[in-house]
């Protein structure tokens, strides 16, 4: 077991790359084509809800579904050839949730849904959104695998578990700890820890090389990516999953039925956030979606 107890999978050995469904990589399933799309840190605004709502009703099952890695899916999608119909392309693309379409498959980051809201030690949106940004900048990241996943906690411990290629946990407001595999790294400041784990990022796709056999995971490789360090006695304990329903102070965590939201399920959380005042929702890694109830809390404030 590793020490953040998951099992080890680095003798596994590949023998195809990885077949993550995107908008423009879909996967064809029995009811038609299949596609993910990766909201960082779960992040959705409501107009993009409603609008895929909207796609999802016209095109495909008629349902939003949501995944342990807080993205989004529609199924049923027409297409050919292993591509979708290009008037279902346009409309994904009007959503607003394809900002890259070249780095699609690789924009995985998972961050823990209450942050700067309630709870925590930093407020991790400003380092997710750096982090997206370089991802997309460069064109080899896009080369990343499309399970290659990245995940922040921010010091409240809900993500400390995960399994992750590379990460941080916050220590205090303006220090993290970098997660490097299933080892810990070095601390790095807050305002520098996108482009630490870019760099990092960088490093496993010069080792792990190409074909079908390289690598897709950071544990997978056959010599570390970065020289372990012991933990820091500031990191978290860590916390159970978030609750479904009230959360005060924080706003509510609505539950995602097992076959997906429908239109009708879509417009009134887009219609509850929207009257809260961000105008924007977590899809969380819990099969739910937390409706923010206001503008949240000081980074670093006391609870």
């Amino acid at each position: 077991m590793s020490p953040m107890g998951s099992p080890s999978p680095s003798s596994t050995v590949r023998a195809r790359r990885d077949r993550c469904p995107g908008a423009l990589r879909p996967w064809p399933a029995d009811d038609g084509l299949l596609v993910r799309l990766r909201l960082v840190g779960g992040r959705l605004p409501a107009r993009s809800l409603r609008a895929l709502a909207a796609v999802a009703e016209e095109y495909g099952d008629g349902r939003i579904h949501v995944t342990g890695r807080a993205n989004v899916q529609l199924r049923a999608l027409p297409g050919a050839d292993g591509r979708l119909d290009p008037g279902v392309l346009r409309a994904l693309e009007g959503t607003g949730l394809l900002p890259s379409p070249a780095h699609e498959l690789v924009r995985n980051v998972m961050v823990s849904p209450r942050t700067g809201l309630a709870g925590g030690k930093a407020d991790l949106r400003p380092v997710a959104a750096a982090l997206d940004a370089l991802l997309c900048a460069a064109p080899h990241r896009a080369a990343l695998p499309g399970r290659f996943l990245f995940v922040l906690d921010d010091g409240s411990g809900d993500l400390l578990e995960r399994p992750c290629d590379l990460g941080i946990v916050a220590l205090d407001a303006r220090t993290a700890q970098l997660r490097v595999g299933e080892r810990w790294g070095p601390s790095a400041p807050l305002d520098e820890a996108a482009a630490s784990l870019v760099r990092l990022a960088d490093r496993f796709l010069e080792l792990r090389g190409e074909g079908p056999s390289a690598p897709w995971h950071v544990c997978e490789l056959p010599s570390p990516l970065a020289d372990p360090a012991p933990p820091d006695p500031r990191l978290p304990d860590p916390a159970p999953p978030l609750p479904h329903g009230p959360l005060p102070g924080v706003g509510r965590h609505a539950p995602v039925p097992g076959d997906g939201l429908d239109r009708a399920a879509a417009d009134a959380l887009a219609e509850e956030a929207l009257a809260a005042g961000p105008g924007e929702l977590v899809v969380t890694p819990w099969r739910g979606v937390l409706v923010p109830a206001g503008h949240g809390t000081v980074p670093g404030e006391a609870r």
